[in-house]
């Protein structure tokens, strides 16, 4: 057992210094040698865990890129938008996430890195939206899937470009401009006005998660969210 826990402790230290090149220096920049010297393991711990770059370059998109933790709301429109919001926030601030979008959605999209993790999540805003529908919150004429690709698509727009020009310094303000512009197109006016689209909406969402995770932490029960909702951690 203590063996499997250092295991699972050096895979995990060695995602975390893949990430920081990885999300430096780009899929092609980065080297396995500067990954032993950031995460101070052997050659050999490396390869032990991941039998190539590559193959450390898809464990960083699985590990962090494409989970879609956030809490459940009565309102499911709420829940697409929390879940483009939280990352918006988390985007700048998390190493494994940074990386992770970049191998699968970013500058590196075409590396073959993250297809799985770019379709779960078109098909978790998907089942959003589907939700929604069947709650009453969508206009006519919406169609789940094909908002869920577009909207997802803008998303992934977005974040290249606020990468490019601002280094994700004005992510969140972006991504909430971008729904503010998208929910009117697919929210019935009653649900439309309830909607928090603040810029500060990823902060908040996210600070909520951590309370739930730390109640847990505690206490080993299960946190509830804002409004009576479960957290609930999809991967």
């Amino acid at each position: 057992m203590a063996r499997q826990e250092r295991a699972v402790r050096t895979r995990r230290l060695i995602l975390e210094a893949a990430a920081t090149v990885f999300d430096e220096r780009g899929y092609e920049g980065a080297t396995i040698g500067e990954v032993v010297a950031r995460a101070g393991v052997t050659r050999g711990a490396v390869y032990f865990h991941f039998a190539s770059k590559r193959e450390l370059a898809r464990g960083v998109v699985a590990e962090r890129f494409g989970r879609d933790e956030i809490p459940e709301r009565q309102c499911k429109l709420q829940e697409f938008v929390d879940l483009g919001m939280v990352v918006a926030h988390l985007l700048p601030r998390d190493p494994l996430l940074s990386a992770g979008a970049r191998l699968a959605l970013g500058q590196d999209a075409l590396g073959g890195f993250g297809g799985g993790a770019a379709s779960g999540w078109i098909q978790r805003a998907e089942s959003l939206l589907v939700a929604a529908r069947r709650r009453g919150e969508l206009l006519p004429q919406v169609v789940p899937a094909e908002t869920a690709w577009l909207a997802t698509a803008a998303w992934t727009g977005v974040q290249v470009q606020s990468h490019r020009l601002s280094g994700r310094a004005d992510l969140e303000r972006r991504i909430a401009v971008l729904y503010r512009h998208l929910m009117p197109s697919i929210a019935v006016p009653g649900v439309l006005v309830t909607l928090d689209l603040g810029a500060d909406r990823g902060s908040r969402v996210a600070a909520e998660l951590a309370a739930v995770r730390d109640a847990e932490a505690a206490g080993g029960g299960v946190g509830v969210g804002v409004g009576g909702g479960v957290a609930s951690r999809r991967r």
